[in-house]
């Protein structure tokens, strides 16, 4: 899901990566709706209430609702900084660190108001402005590594994407067309998990309350740890060598060479060269 990169991705990865990030968007928006009536995976809304409050004169909640935009900016700024600066050092770094900082707001979220939360406005106003940041990290991750395929956090163009293309596929031409098919079968997994994950928090809400937000972190390890399990527990049980994937000496290539041992590398052998005169 998060080792490759733009047009090297598959369909499949793109499916797994929007289905899995769309759930836990439409977790987290309606765990927000239901704790702070606000919505955090998304700043359509905020751009129309930052209009009314500068129509008003209210300074402050303009102030306010610019931070909250300004840092889901900035959570994507944040995601697609660290994927373009490190990706030429590690793909997997790059693309799960951006998930790493989403966890972290996450779970402060959760353990906050679990713990600590008095449900007073600054607080409230504080933490809204936390999930927007992780909810723009997340955004602006898929969107990037997916050459702008993948987007899970809002499904205002996914909805006006699907409609487009049913609308072509009212043709028989469009029909027959693979491209067009993938990117349908990509947006409707997106819709319908992110309706899910919605689904699942106003169910799990009155139980779980800010414990929620721990499932939500628990369901980005899993994005974390299927491409761990691909590129470190896979291969370890595979004949590649460790000291050739890093090509330089690590633990993991340690262990794969006590396991198995250190093949012999054989000389090749040189054929005998025949002279023109002996024959």
């Amino acid at each position: 899901m998060l080792r490759n990169y733009s047009n090297s991705r598959t369909l499949g990865d793109n499916i797994r990566l929007g289905t899995l990030t769309a759930f836990t968007a439409g977790t987290i928006n309606i765990a927000s709706l239901l704790i702070f009536l606000s919505f955090t995976s998304n700043v359509t809304g905020h751009y129309a209430i930052l209009a009314a409050e500068i129509s008003k004169g209210n300074w402050t909640q303009v102030a306010v609702v610019g931070l909250w935009i300004f840092l889901f900016f900035f959570g994507s700024f944040v995601s697609n900084f660290i994927v373009i600066n490190f990706n030429k050092k590690s793909k997997y770094f790059a693309h799960a660190m951006p998930i790493v900082l989403e966890i972290i707001c996450l779970l402060f979220v959760g353990v906050y108001g679990q713990f600590f939360y008095q449900k007073t406005l600054e607080e409230t106003e504080y933490l809204v402005a936390l999930m927007l940041f992780a909810t723009g990290l997340q955004n602006g991750l898929t969107a990037s590594i997916s050459n702008f395929s993948v987007k899970t956090t809002h499904l205002t163009g996914t909805t006006t994407d699907l409609g487009i293309l049913f609308s072509m596929f009212t043709q028989k031409k469009f029909r027959k067309n693979g491209e067009l098919i993938g990117r349908a079968k990509l947006l409707s997994s997106i819709m319908v998990a992110y309706v899910l994950g919605a689904v699942f928090s106003g169910l799990t809400y009155y139980y779980l309350e800010f414990r929620v937000f721990y499932v939500i972190s628990f369901c980005l390890l899993v994005v974390i740890g299927y491409d761990a399990y691909k590129i470190h527990i896979r291969h370890f049980n595979t004949q590649y060598r460790y000291s050739k994937i890093y090509k330089k000496p690590n633990l993991m290539a340690y262990l794969y060479d006590k396991i198995h041992g250190i093949p012999e590398i054989k000389p090749k052998r040189e054929k005998k060269r025949k002279l023109v005169f002996d024959e």
